[in-house]
């Protein structure tokens, strides 16, 4: 069952299961609130309150009226949520564009944060251009362009499956793993929402992301992701003034996807006791 509530002036749906200390799920791009489907459960089952929110703009959360989805917007967004689901200090757990907004709540006020998990985006301060990261990430230069919605919007949004492929590109994709968020994304203003995250995005990382984290962590990379590698993880390393676990398991960028008991066993075995 789809719950609401208001956060940040956004009003967001989300799922939630289980009861005790709260562990905050956010999802990234091309994806929605259902790609934590297999881990809400088995956190709830750990003695945890686990709950996944639809991300501003991801349908059926409302489209924001003041248009913002800056990194810092973002972070705001994920303290706003801890406060209002009365659950700080929390654990945060953000995937592609999650863990963005997790990185940037963490600089914000690190104080709502009991415990930090981002999975296959290294801390952003660490990423540095090269011609194979500049190639990886060129998605986020298409995306800003003026006909970015309608071309992925183009043979039921072929380019969503194209892009999963490349980033998780050991992956045999399910033929319905992609349903949700297309469906979302045939809601009005939700395609253009998430295309807004790309243009809105700068090349500099807002001083939020400039700061070590202060709150224990750990990192999560895929050994099969298309775009990043394991040492990219390990360059950041220098980031974290707490301590810092970084856990390499098979996968590519939606690694909690393709090896979902396996990364269920990793993350329960990381997180603090409820």
């Amino acid at each position: 069952m789809t719950k609401t509530l208001e956060a940040n002036g956004v009003k967001f749906a989300y799922l939630e299961q289980g009861q005790g200390p709260l562990v905050l799920l956010l999802h990234g791009f091309p994806d929605t609130a259902h790609t934590w489907d297999d881990v809400r459960p088995a956190l709830a089952d750990a003695g945890y309150h686990a709950v996944s929110p639809f991300m501003r703009g991801y349908a059926p959360t409302e489209i924001p009226a003041d248009g913002k989805y800056d990194s810092d917007t973002l972070g705001r967004d994920v303290l706003a949520l801890v406060d209002a689901l009365g659950g700080a200090p929390a654990i945060v757990v953000g995937h592609d564009w999650g863990a963005s907004a997790s990185y940037s709540a963490a600089g914000l006020d690190p104080s709502k944060l009991r415990f930090l998990v981002t999975v296959a985006v290294p801390h952003p301060a660490a990423l540095k251009p090269s011609p194979r990261l500049i190639w990886g990430v060129r998605h986020f230069f298409a995306f800003k362009r003026r006909n970015a919605a309608a071309r992925a919007r183009k043979n039921d949004y072929a380019l969503i499956d194209t892009l999963v492929r490349r980033w998780s590109p050991a992956w045999d994709l399910p033929a319905d793993e992609t349903r949700a968020v297309k469906r979302a994304f045939d809601e009005p203003g939700c395609l253009d929402a998430a295309l807004a995250y790309y243009k809105q995005l700068s090349l500099k990382p807002p001083p939020s992301q400039r700061k070590k984290v202060t709150v224990p962590s750990a990192s999560f990379a895929g050994d099969d992701d298309g775009v990043l590698r394991v040492r990219d993880f390990e360059k950041a390393r220098k980031l974290y003034a707490a301590e810092h676990t970084i856990i390499a398991m098979p996968g590519g960028h939606f690694l909690h996807r393709e090896h979902p008991q396996r990364f269920i066993e990793e993350l329960l075995a990381v997180l603090p006791n409820p």
